[in-house]
């Protein structure tokens, strides 16, 4: 990469890290007049009708997302949906050989992790390796350290083929299968998961895209100020 382009990269995140706050000021006036519109739902599972009044009324129930346990960077068991309960998740799939889109994309979820630096009761950050045999414990430490990753809110996980693969494909509804081949065969996916509160679907952005990653910070500001809207009243 040229000493232009990385420079351009890193203007490029500090932008980002530095209007996050500005943007949550607007977002929460916006919000408190009732003119901007949240983080739609994705993945439902069935549609369900029903006549009152003349009127045929639909009733959309969308997929929830259910729990994880695997090991994250620092040895520990570690559950997604209770050890991080109330807690959104931004999720990313990567493995550490990976020599072409994993860097750039673990770079970039590294960026976001500084911008919600000041918020980071809020979400928390999920790297799951798809090469699991080879990214052990040890592995994932080194290459969290890589990327500066603090392990209280950025965790690296690794642990079953077949609990990962499931839950990639079958609760984020991802097209990605770890292959059984080598570091070459395994599937990409430069997609990143939003994931709010409850652990529904709230957005699939391209981890590669600036562009997205201000959507996603943005999208998770709104999810915190509903909240915080909805608790007063």
């Amino acid at each position: 990469m040229s000493q232009k382009n990385s420079n351009k990269k890193f203007l490029i995140g500090l932008t980002v890290a530095l209007l996050l706050p500005f943007s949550f000021y607007i977002i929460a006036k916006m919000l408190g007049k009732d003119k901007l519109g949240m983080p739609p739902y994705y993945q439902a599972e069935r549609v369900d009708s029903t006549l009152a009044d003349g009127k045929m009324r639909y009733d959309t129930t969308f997929h929830r997302v259910n729990d994880l346990v695997l090991f994250n960077q620092m040895g520990d068991q570690v559950s997604l949906n209770k050890d991080l309960a109330g807690k959104m998740l931004i999720v990313e799939v990567f493995f550490t050989r990976c020599g072409t889109i994993c860097p750039r994309l673990t770079s970039n979820m590294g960026i976001l992790q500084k911008a919600f630096r000041k918020n980071d009761t809020a979400v928390h950050l999920v790297s799951i390796s798809v090469d699991p045999e080879y990214d052990t414990v040890q592995a994932l430490r080194a290459y969290a350290d890589r990327f500066k990753a603090n392990p209280d809110r950025w965790w690296f996980l690794t642990g079953n083929r077949n609990t990962i693969a499931d839950y990639l494909r079958n609760e984020l509804k991802l097209m990605v299968k770890p292959s059984d081949g080598g570091a070459e065969e395994l599937d990409h996916t430069q997609t990143i998961v939003l994931l709010d509160k409850e652990r529904y679907i709230r957005g699939y952005y391209d981890g590669l895209d600036t562009a997205a990653l201000k959507q996603c910070a943005d999208d998770i500001g709104l999810l915190s100020m509903q909240r915080k809207r909805e608790a007063r009243k």
